[in-house]
């Protein structure tokens, strides 16, 4: 157990050390290697990364180098990453065998491996993390941290003033001075409805109950998003900090962390944060002498897109099946064991430490006027920087995908983008200069929702689109209530039936009402919402819809049944990859002939269009 005098000598020496990263030499010459250890960049071999450089500067005696092991840096595009600090040299897609050339060259002889330096936009070679393009409009606050602290050491997150915040609001606050910083700073609740996160905080203070409970969704189930899981990787001990805070904002002795089983990595970075924070004496009872007490404990969960919504989390998190119930009575009054309950998501609370050091003002200068501060993007699909942004609200989609994302792959045009995944809608090209906030994406039929942004282009299919997210929530409903039961899987139907080719007058009116029932009638938000993506194509997409009823034609090319698979005879060389390649033996011909596909035979998979060196095969 660790004194408030101890903690803060632990936090100046280690900023000593640290500070390094911010550019600032140290007297010893020591560097440090950072590398990126979030999911992606190991799914890349990091690990071996990092132990191969290990390796290398132990056998060569180099002394005042660190290996450091950071969560995401957001650009999982050129990953895995390594930053050499203090000159901030950024080396991109770097593999296990680098290793022995950037310790010999860069560490031994100052020298910068020039081909593992990272390309902007433009496809100038950048040397320093700053200059990416990439990172120019990011204002970075819930992910502050990410990238730049070791995340299973503590004594990192001490030094970045870590729990100074906790410290602030325990000796020097009142429950109703958090609360009013709250409100000054305008957040919202990152997990999708936007709710005002002081308004849900004051409704469980003043619930009356001597026993309540604070608890985090980090089941975050969108396709494509990880932007929670990011930051219980990079920065779990700012989600231990939040949760304290509530805690001790609402009366709370008691916390639950609802994390998906499948984020092996965080639940693990988790586990070794709450571990260090009790040996420190920062989780536990009388807590630096004040009198508040506080546990906090991780429930996985199985996977169940349903458990997103707060109801049904609060019944997994209770051991029975992951079901919403109805409200009222709402969690704030009547949640966790039938108890006052806070619940937030990890973004959310990853704010919380900033706006008390910072104050509610700094935060509420940021973003648009009903929309403050920042929000985390996962931007996915057809754009050519994959990865995890952090903006301010009011940014637009077009500077996100072309002056962050690098714009769209191969020359292709933008399509639409999909926010706030099976619970959102697409935002055509028309709308691409929309400022991006809670308000002003409702209003052209989509939603922030928790911060999946996936990006299409021109070959994309709309149609499609909505079946996919269709048969996502027809998989994901717990079957409890029948209009999303039942409701989802008659539209998932009707829309089954237009992609192959086989839609009928009047499927489009069918989808409408049916949309409209679900929406009004189903019980949580899994069911309100599964209709948007569906309505959105409808409003934007509509002639898309009208050509695969009325011409038995899928304008995009990607709805198979729709579709034939055909060779350019003209542009075809007769040189035989594509029947090589071809996995039915559909595909015949003569050596330097034009080959023809057997339409009968044909599965559509499209290989033989991405092997063709000549780009004589397309869809039809």
């Amino acid at each position: 157990m660790k004194t408030l005098e101890e903690l803060e000598q632990i936090r100046k020496e280690n900023y000593e050390r640290i500070k390094i990263r911010k550019g600032n030499k140290l007297e010893n010459n020591e560097r440090h290697i950072l590398v990126c250890g979030g999911t992606g960049c190991t799914s890349s071999k990091s690990e071996t990364l990092i132990a191969n450089l290990r390796k290398e500067i132990e056998e060569n005696n180099i002394e005042n180098v660190r290996v450091i092991k950071t969560g995401c840096f957001g650009l999982c595009a050129k990953g895995p990453i390594v930053v050499i600090h203090p000159e901030d040299t950024f080396y991109a897609m770097v593999k296990p065998e680098d290793a022995k050339d950037i310790i010999n060259m860069h560490i031994m002889n100052n020298q910068v491996v020039e081909r593992l330096l990272c390309k902007d936009i433009d496809e100038s070679v950048v040397n320093k993390l700053d200059d990416l393009t990439f990172y120019q409009k990011q204002k970075r606050i819930a992910l502050k941290n990410c990238g730049f602290i070791d995340p299973e050491n503590i004594d990192e997150y001490l030094a970045v003033d870590g729990y100074k915040a906790l410290e602030k609001v325990l000796f020097n606050m009142t429950p109703d001075d958090v609360l009013k910083e709250l409100e000054i700073s305008g957040l919202r609740g990152r997990g999708g409805a936007g709710f005002p996160t002081y308004r849900k905080w004051l409704f469980t203070k003043g619930a009356e109950n001597a026993v309540k409970y604070v608890a985090c969704n980090a089941d975050e189930g969108d396709p494509g998003a990880f932007m929670d899981r990011s930051v219980l990787e990079g920065d779990p001990h700012s989600l231990i900090e939040a949760m304290m805070i509530a805690a001790h904002t609402v009366g709370a002795e008691r916390g639950f962390v609802y994390v998906r089983a499948e984020y092996p990595i965080a639940v693990h970075r988790l586990q070794i944060a709450i571990k260090q924070a009790k040996e420190y004496g920062i989780i536990g009872e009388n807590i630096w002498g004040t009198g508040f007490n506080f546990d906090l404990e991780i429930r996985l969960g199985a996977g169940a897109f349903v458990c997103g919504e707060e109801t049904a989390l609060i019944t997994s998190i209770e051991g029975h099946r992951g079901e919403p119930r109805p409200r009222p009575p709402f969690p704030a009054v009547k949640g966790l064991f039938e108890k006052p309950t806070l619940l937030n998501n990890v973004e959310t609370y990853a704010n919380v430490a900033q706006i008390i050091l910072n104050g509610g003002d700094w935060f509420a200068s940021m973003g648009t006027e009903k929309s403050k501060g920042t929000k985390v993007f996962a931007v996915g699909g057809n754009i050519n920087n994959v990865g995890l942004v952090e903006v301010p609200m009011g940014i637009t989609l077009r500077e996100i995908i072309y002056d962050i994302g690098g714009g769209i792959p191969n020359g292709r045009e933008f399509k639409a983008a999909q926010t706030g995944g099976p619970s959102g809608g697409c935002i055509p090209a028309q709308h691409l200069d929309t400022p991006i906030d809670y308000d002003n994406l409702t209003a052209i039929g989509s939603m922030m929702g928790s911060g999946g942004l996936i990006v299409m282009d021109d070959t994309k299919c709309m149609v499609n689109l909505a079946k996919f997210f269709l048969e996502f929530t027809v998989d994901e409903s717990c079957g409890k209530c029948p209009p999303c039961r039942i409701g989802t899987k008659r539209m998932l139907e009707i829309l089954t039936r237009i992609t192959e080719g086989k839609g009928e007058e009047g499927d489009i009116e069918k989808l409408e009402e049916l949309a409209k029932n679900i929406k009004a009638s189903s019980l949580c938000g899994l069911g309100q919402t599964a209709p948007n993506p569906v309505l959105s194509t409808l409003k934007y997409f509509r002639d898309e819809y009208e050509a695969h009823i009325k011409e038995k034609r899928c304008p995009a090319g990607e709805c198979k049944a729709m579709t034939k698979v055909m060779i350019d005879k003209e542009k075809c060389k007769g040189c035989s990859i594509c029947a090589r390649n071809c996995p039915v033996n559909a595909i015949k011909g003569e050596l330097k002939s034009p080959f023809e596909i057997d339409q009968d035979v044909c599965v559509k998979c499209g290989l033989c269009i991405e092997k063709c060196p000549f780009k004589a095969i397309s869809r039809k």
